[in-house]
């Protein structure tokens, strides 16, 4: 890996990050990166997942108290989303690249759409919590197995399903969805790893500059419209999957 490849990875995950804390969408960047690089399209996705977890993990640190006082619907949920993050992982890794890569820009467009229709998404500030109902259970297993085996846009997908599914205000489903990403995101890069997917040299160089990123993305999310970052990241997405669609 040369000095060059190396600082176009840094300033992709460093950009990522920057999206995720003002508007979400980092992958799209991250896997963008890797795979216009020359990495293989599992490989990406898989390295992607690694790169996703710290900011996931920080951002449930934030919501530590809500997620305490709500641990029974979050482990119950965990549990749904760590069966279905398996299975959407293993179902990764059993596919070979060349079928991975025709389903790339379908899931691109997919995930580009879920994007973009976000604020549409957002669940509206409510109080009735309640039990998870049968539907929620199997909405939230579906989104899970999205997530271990894409992932990108699942955040915004999850928020919807946790709305059905249990209900509550924003901060509440936002804590939920932050603790099971972890979850799912876990499961799926323990598969990786084992299925031995994951460029760890690519993983080494992003991270670093996906932290930093997000930090910055704070001072960025006070300064910069979501509006602005919303449409760049939904450009980014529509044009690779123009690209897979016209190079495959």
């Amino acid at each position: 890996m040369h000095f060059f490849e190396i600082l176009l990875l840094f300033v992709a995950g460093f950009l990522s990050g920057v999206v995720n804390a003002i508007a979400g969408g980092g992958t799209f960047l991250t896997f963008g990166a890797m795979t216009l690089g020359g990495l293989p399209p599992i490989v990406a996705n898989a390295t992607s997942s690694i790169i996703q977890l710290p900011g996931y993990i920080t951002s449930a640190l934030a919501y530590a108290k809500e997620i305490r006082a709500d641990r029974r619907q979050a482990i119950q949920l965990g549990i749904i989303s760590a069966i279905g993050g398996l299975a959407g992982a293993v179902l990764l890794i059993s596919l070979s690249n060349a079928s991975f890569r025709a389903l790339v820009p379908w899931l691109l467009i997919a995930a580009t759409a879920i994007f973009a229709a976000g604020p549409l998404l957002k669940p509206k500030a409510r109080i009735d919590e309640h039990a998870i109902s049968p539907a929620g259970i199997v909405s939230q297993f579906a989104t899970s197995i999205y997530g271990g085996f894409f992932g990108a846009g699942m955040g915004i997908m999850m928020l919807a399903v946790l709305g059905l599914a249990t209900g509550g205000g924003y901060h509440r489903l936002n804590a939920l969805k932050n603790f099971i990403s972890i979850v799912i995101a876990t499961i799926a890069i323990v598969v990786f790893a084992a299925g031995g997917v994951v460029s760890w040299l690519h993983a080494a160089v992003m991270i670093p500059g996906a932290a930093l990123g997000g930090y910055l993305g704070v001072w960025a999310a006070r300064r910069v419209p979501q509006a602005v970052i919303r449409a760049l990241v939904v450009a980014i997405g529509l044009l690779l999957a123009a690209y897979y669609f016209f190079t495959g």
